[in-house]
């Protein structure tokens, strides 16, 4: 098939156009800048600088390209666009994110009804920000948490109007657990080995992890099968942050991590680290195995940390 990915040299793109290159398929993919026309060439691709916030430069590129799906996955949350990972302002963070999840996939929708492409697939996140009530594990029949009167809620009403219009045009909604893997792991570990990552209150939330690769996978399923739906993209075991963050500072030979309780953390972290740590809520990957047919290489982050990290 011809496929465009939209957003191609960002970490998941990098895995992305590779593994759909592998399987025979023609990916046209976007940068934001012609310095990295030379990457998409050497992954396999035809490059085309593209800016998804900005209507005819979409449409010229969709018209240009005539695929046959679309695959939406232009995030801004690298430090190169968005500075250091920052969740007690979040709201800051993911500005131009949740621009990309509104204004861009807006964008992108139009340029394929204009040109006639039947099938787009985007991505969303799925990592622990299930609805705060009721057991620690969601599917996708349950919904997402808005995180209201916090400073990730104008990322949820982001996510929200992506899988709307997403699902309203019959696409397929990607919900990605928590990315790590070449490129995304070090801005995990980097505060882990600080030891300023510390485990809040008793450290129950849980969150849901995909590696890099799994979650490219599973997008070149959705596209080869015209994936309709939404699909939680995660691993087989979502943990408690008590399991996972110990294990992580082990495999990166660093000290244990800290534990702060929850009312001095809320300050110096802000609400939404102390959410997710405490009240997070992990995904259930049943229904992409399932329909999909996908196989993860890293069934669980436990695998995926010890070989990212040896």
């Amino acid at each position: 098939m011809r496929v465009f990915v939209a957003g191609g040299t960002g970490v998941l793109g990098q895995r992305l156009v590779p593994q759909l290159v592998d399987r025979g398929h023609q990916v046209t993919a976007t940068t934001t800048g012609a310095a990295k026309l030379g990457l998409l060439a050497r992954l396999g691709a035809e490059g085309v600088v593209m800016d998804g916030l900005d209507a005819a430069s979409v449409s010229a590129a969709v018209a240009a390209a005539r695929p046959d799906v679309i695959v939406h996955q232009m995030t801004a949350i690298s430090v190169t666009h968005a500075g250091k990972a920052d969740m007690k302002h979040m709201d800051r963070w993911f500005a131009t994110t949740n621009r990309l999840r509104t204004e861009a996939t807006d964008n992108l929708l139009a340029a394929a009804e204009a040109t006639g492409v039947p099938h787009f697939v985007a991505q969303s996140y799925a990592g622990w920000n299930g609805i705060r009530e009721g057991g620690w594990v969601k599917t996708e029949e349950d919904p997402l948490d808005l995180h209201e009167g916090t400073p990730a809620h104008p990322g949820m009403v982001a996510i929200r109007h992506l899988e709307d219009v997403v699902g309203k045009a019959d696409g397929a909604v990607l919900r990605y657990g928590w990315l790590y893997g070449p490129g995304a792991t070090d801005d995990l570990v980097e505060p882990v080995r600080k030891r300023q990552f510390p485990v809040v209150g008793g450290g129950r939330g849980h969150t849901s992890f995909v590696h890099l690769d799994d979650a490219a996978s599973a997008t070149v399923l959705a596209v080869e099968q015209q994936a309709r739906g939404l699909f939680n993209i995660v691993d087989d075991e979502p943990a408690p942050a008590n399991q996972w963050l110990p294990y992580l500072a082990e495999c990166a030979g660093a000290k244990p991590p800290m534990r702060v309780p929850a009312w001095l953390a809320r300050p110096l972290a802000g609400q939404v680290a102390v959410a997710v740590m405490t009240e997070g809520r992990g995904f259930s990957n049943a229904k992409a195995k399932r329909e999909l047919g996908w196989t993860l290489r890293y069934p669980s982050w436990r695998q995926g940390f010890k070989a990212e990290l040896a």
